[in-house]
């Protein structure tokens, strides 16, 4: 039953659902840069190299043998560098738009902590701290002045 109970306050912080929302963001942008890749920049590709198809590029090992009525006895062993190629773009092209969001996100997250930019709204915790900070440094000069 423990684990049924931190499960539930698991659940109820928002954990959960953010991890959701995240995973189906996550496989949707998956799609959209397939198709990117291979519907967008792929075909211009393939027309400057005189209509090569880079996801059937491969190194041929060992050609597939066949028998007298042309049916396949042993397949073809191959390394398929173009398919690995496409993969990679995809890979480059998902870090570099990560990167970008998270820059993004980043540069609002210290807009937000700044408690001095009243162009976006500062989270309580933040403010809070602010002032108790801000009446700190004021306690302490009132105190140095007595002392003085």
């Amino acid at each position: 039953m423990k684990i049924f109970k931190e499960f539930k306050e698991f659940a109820v912080k928002g954990n959960m659902m953010d991890m959701a929302v995240g995973i189906i963001i996550g496989a949707s942008f998956n799609k959209v840069i397939d198709v990117l890749v291979k519907q967008v920049f792929l075909p211009p590709l393939s027309l400057l190299t005189d209509g090569v198809n880079f996801q059937d590029r491969r190194i041929i090992l060992k050609d597939a043998v066949t028998d007298a009525s042309g049916a396949i006895v042993t397949n073809e062993v191959a390394i398929g560098y173009g398919a690995f190629g496409e993969v990679l773009l995809d890979f480059i092209i998902i870090g570099f738009t990560v990167f970008v969001v998270v820059k993004f996100m980043n540069r609002l997250r210290k807009r937000a902590q700044d408690t001095k930019d009243h162009t976006v709204a500062t989270p309580k915790d933040i403010e809070l701290l602010s002032r108790l900070s801000e009446l700190m440094e004021e306690q302490n000069r009132l105190l140095k002045s007595r002392s003085e």
